[in-house]
């Protein structure tokens, strides 16, 4: 639950920075929101390595956890070009 939670945020985040943005500065705002997503998903990772997980446990969910929203923040940004 709490990645399909975590995944819903980014999505909504995502479309929010693009959408928010001038359309001059949308690859800004679409590559500014990737990096803080990246760190996001690092913190949580990090998080769930503490709590003893293996990193083969944790990494196809943070895969999954990253690139649906970074995808889906490239996409919008291919859709609404200018």
């Amino acid at each position: 639950m709490r990645t399909l939670i975590l995944v819903v945020i980014g999505l909504l985040l995502a479309a929010a920075a693009l959408r928010l943005a001038p359309p001059v500065y949308r690859t800004a705002a679409a590559g500014v929101f990737t990096l803080v997503w990246l760190g996001v998903c690092s913190w949580n990772l990090r998080l769930g390595l503490s709590h003893g997980y293996s990193m083969a446990v944790e990494l196809p969910i943070h895969l999954l956890l990253f690139g649906l929203p970074a995808a889906a923040a490239w996409s919008m940004w291919w859709a609404w070009r200018t």
